[in-house]
């Protein structure tokens, strides 16, 4: 270790501790802790639940999303979707099928219980 990373290291470049060289393994011989580059790692399980934690907020958070789209997309209309499918030719019989026969409809106003005489009804006016 050179001069400026001695004095990185506890107990390098202290304040009364200029005679003394560093030993080899760049601290001194006094009691200094020989393990104090590796003090970050004493919160290490701490800083790795945190992460987790964060980790799995994230993962709930997109979930939720995903499943707001999902029901947002069952609410919408999609024809493609939603409609059965059905062909072209079955479209022109259910049309063929379909008629408008003015004949029925005096018949039906004869059977009709309502009273022809009546007043047209308008929603809220009273009568």
């Amino acid at each position: 270790m050179s001069g400026p990373e001695v004095a990185k290291t506890p107990g390098g470049g202290a304040p009364g501790k200029e005679g003394k060289e560093p030993v080899a393994n760049g601290h001194s011989e006094e009691g200094s802790n020989p393990f104090a580059e590796y003090m970050w790692m004493e919160n290490e399980e701490e800083y790795n639940r945190q992460v987790e934690e964060e980790l799995l907020e994230q993962e709930f958070l997109e979930r939720c999303f995903q499943e707001m789209l999902d029901e947002e997309d069952q609410d919408w209309f999609i024809p493609a979707r939603d409609l059965p499918s059905v062909s072209v030719g079955q479209i022109q019989q259910q049309l063929n099928g379909l008629s408008v026969n003015d004949g029925n409809s005096e018949e039906i106003a004869r059977k009709s219980s309502l009273n022809p005489e009546a007043k047209e009804f308008v929603p809220g006016v009273k009568y």
